[in-house]
């Protein structure tokens, strides 16, 4: 709901308020956002100011007690007092870098209208409501168009920000950030994620109590470097307490996020595009949009401002045919194969996952071209006939005589030098003619700043992906930005270049995806390079990291939590040692893991072992059971660190999933108890764990303590036993209240502790994990 009253407005949600009112001067001033609040005048709510601070500058004689730099704005540019992080920098065509945008007039809309170049979020008129003011710098006649876009039930409001050229001048754009909002205090956590290719979304937490902490990108990308995700939290903030401010963006380039404390006793948070390199010459007549900015608050820590985010990412972000749908799990011949694959080999690994119940086998990369390795024939999208002699269709019908479905890899926004359309075409790619290029991944991005090379792509992955039955693309982008140059621009406008990629990338994804609606995309950019808001605007999931090591993605998963929901982390089960570590995990633990997110497999179970094929056939059938729940359901973190534990509860909280993994064993530790979160106080649950048996090979020479005769490690008889001997696991079992298990918790049976094993004992050393069910009772049961 959205109210105005004697320029006083007044933003609400379900249970937060977003105030602010006009000033005589023009001046917009923030006054409170947290908690749903009555409002009925601002002057309890107002800053109070009789004298400027020395050393500052007055912003009009008229008002001798303010200064900009000393006042709580809701907007921001530099030249007329304040020097803290501005929303917009311009030069004008006399060189002033002064702005001066004062309130012209508002405007409060049912439902939303979408901008004309970027993505955003949507909804209907009685799911969110917008707010637009107006600003008018007048002695430039620069419009500057403010937008509010609150939606109530997800306890969510949005931010972007138009700039409008109405002089006869054209003017020089330096910086458009969305949003822009002061907290009163200067005493505030930082929450961010960074990391790298392989361990994306690592979170990181400062404290800032004076000057300036940026969150940015200048990968061209919104990078695993640092997610364009952050929160802004009292210092005691924590999973289930304290205030949390929480920012995203609706963008997939460069992004820029500071929060910086002033002065004078404010803490000012701006977000939006980089402005690092960033320079638009907007022409007289023309206008500039900048990204959509999404913020959400919480007095009840972390785990609610996820929550809202979760809902909001899954009702306003994500659309098409499988926004609710459930996801296949699938299998990936990535790790199996990687380029050196045939037909046959294929449908050898196809029939195993078949059988298994598997149901999307995808190709990855190398069936196109001359691909036998990653420096040739990217941009030259027709089968290899020498490894598909069917070529798609042969292999996609095969495939779904099986009854899969079948998908495939592409990566079209890239080429390398050494293929049929780069010879075609050398100017086709974002490089600076006649200097040396700094290559990626032996490849170069094509230049969708250029209409034909988006003509191009649309061309080329519709005739792919009409060529055969293909229910599934995963669409890579494989490095990062360099010689930031794009041919087709003029040299004046280079500045523009990230800027209109990514309008380009966002036509194309748009005509892609409804020209092929039923098709499921899964982005991915060397992992999680490209995880954000922007790109789950066309593709419902995104690759969370090439990493599959089952340690590293808890952290990973974990971090990726914090802002996006389950249904839009794609998760899958490796070999092992692991192709990125080396490191060996317990396949349970790999399972338990990936089951918390969108379930894939990157196994070659062409060579898998009987019991193996085995258990991923159970593990393939337990997920299907409760896979609504673990991609849609809430979910919830418990604890981090050596061990981690996560459950994710049911709308109607008659179910949950619960997990609990342990990194690194400490001896002789017997006791551990796990506690759920998001449950009905008043329902009574089962909770239940699987059954569980142990190769005795992981007791090594334990077992002849036992064995009436010597057992040789790794002998013929040690292998021997080992088919034939497993060693039960401990049965977790109990009926339990909703209360109980959330405050008080299950106290687990005993860990293995070398004083002794049976079935009562928990077997729970490095890596190892446990998936627990817990189910409302019905009346006959209890």
């Amino acid at each position: 709901m959205i109210q105005e009253k004697n320029g006083l407005f007044h933003l609400n949600t379900k249970h937060t308020s977003y105030v602010f009112k006009l000033h005589p001067d023009g001046h917009l001033e923030h006054l409170h956002y947290g908690r749903k609040i009555h409002l009925e005048e601002s002057d309890a709510m107002t800053e109070k100011h009789t004298f400027a601070p020395g050393n500052t500058v007055l912003y009009s004689e008229d008002n001798p007690g303010v200064s900009l730099e000393n006042a709580a704005l809701e907007f921001s540019s530099y030249g007329k007092g304040d020097i803290n992080e501005p929303l917009v920098e311009i030069v004008h065509a006399d060189g002033s870098c002064t702005c001066d945008f004062l309130y012209d007039s508002h405007q409060i809309l049912p439902g939303r209208k979408a901008f004309t170049c970027l993505p955003g979020s949507y909804g209907t008129d009685s799911e969110v409501s917008t707010l637009l003011i107006t600003l008018i710098d007048k002695h430039y006649a620069l419009t500057l168009d403010l937008y509010y876009y609150v939606y109530e039930e997800d306890d969510v409001i949005c931010r972007q920000t138009c700039l409008t050229n109405n002089s006869s001048d054209s003017v020089n754009v330096h910086r458009l950030l969305s949003s822009s909002l002061t907290l009163f205090g200067t005493d505030y956590q930082v929450t961010s994620f960074h990391g790298a290719w392989g361990r994306e979304m690592q979170r990181h937490t400062t404290r800032l109590n004076a000057g300036k902490y940026v969150v940015s990108s200048q990968c061209g990308t919104s990078s695993s470097r640092a997610n364009p995700l952050v929160f802004v939290t009292e210092p005691n903030a924590d999973e289930d307490s304290g205030q949390v401010y929480g920012f995203n963006l609706v963008y997939s380039g460069n992004h820029y996020e500071a929060i910086e404390a002033d002065s004078y006793g404010h803490t000012r948070i701006v977000t939006g595009m980089s402005p690092v390199s960033f320079c638009y010459r907007l022409e007289p007549g023309n206008f500039l949009e900048a990204p959509e900015a999404v913020m959400t608050y919480s007095h009840c820590g972390f785990t609610k401002a996820s929550h809202h985010f979760h809902s909001f990412v899954q009702n306003h972000i994500v659309r098409g045919s499988w926004q609710y749908k459930e996801r296949p799990i699938l299998l990936n011949s990535w790790e199996t194969s990687y380029f050196h694959f045939t037909e046959s080999s294929l449908l050898r690994l196809a029939k195993k996952a078949a059988k298994a119940g598997i149901e999307l086998f995808v190709m990855d990369d190398g069936w196109f071209g001359e691909r036998n390795d990653d420096q040739h024939s990217l941009g030259d999208w027709t089968p290899n006939l020498s490894k598909l002699p069917h070529g798609l269709k042969g292999l996609a019908d095969r495939i779904n005589d099986m009854g899969m479905a079948f998908g495939i890899w592409v990566e079209p926004e890239m080429v390398n030098t050494d293929s049929k359309l780069f010879k075609e075409h050398p100017d086709w790619t974002c490089s600076i003619p006649d200097q040396p290029h700094s290559e990626g991944r032996n490849q170069r991005i094509l230049d969708l700043c250029n209409p034909n090379v988006q003509e191009y792509i649309i061309k080329s992955m519709s005739e792919v992906f009409s060529s055969a039955n293909i229910s599934y693309v995963k669409w890579d982008m494989n490095r990062i930005f360099s010689d930031y140059y794009s041919p087709s621009l003029p040299s004046g406008r280079q500045g523009e270049m990230l800027y209109n990629y990514y309008i380009g990338l966002y036509s194309i994804m748009k005509t892609l995806t409804e020209r092929f609606p039923n098709i499921l995309f899964e982005g991915c950019a060397a992992g999680g390079n490209r995880f954000d808001l922007g790109m789950l605007c066309y593709f419902p999931q995104i690759w969370a990291s090439d990493n599959t090591d089952a340690v590293c993605r808890l952290a990973i998963q974990d971090g990726y939590s914090y802002g996006y929901p389950m249904s839009t982390i794609g998760c899958h089960v490796s070999s092992c040692p692991n192709h990125q570590t080396l490191r060996i995990t317990p396949f349970e633990s790999r399972f338990n893991v990936a089951a918390f997110g969108v379930l894939g497999y990157e196994c070659n179970l062409s060579d898998m072992k009987k019991e193996e094929l085995e258990a991923l056939s159970e593990q393939v059938t337990l997920y299907k059971k409760w896979r609504h729940l673990l991609q849609y359901g809430t979910f919830y973190r418990i604890r981090c660190g050596n061990i981690y534990s996560w459950n994710t509860v049911s709308a109607d909280k008659s179910k949950s999933v619960g997990f609990f993994m342990q990194k690194l064993t400490t001896a002789n530790w017997q006791h551990e108890i796990f506690k759920a979160k998001g449950l009905d106080e008043d329902k009574r649950y089962t909770f239940s764990g699987r059954k569980l048996k142990h190769n005795i090979k992981e007791f090594g020479d334990l077992i002849n303590t036992v064995s009436p005769i010597h057992v040789k490690q790794d002998s013929m008889l040690h292998n021997i036993l080992t088919k034939w001997v497993k060693l039960d696991g401990e049965t977790e079992f109990y009926h339990v209240y909703g209360d109980t298990l959330m405050y008080s918790g299950i106290k687990l049976k005993q860990g293995f502790a070398a004083t002794g094993y049976n079935d009562e004992v928990r077997y729970f050393q490095d890596f190892c994990s446990r998936i627990y069910f817990m189910e409302e009772e019905d009346e006959a049961q209890q």
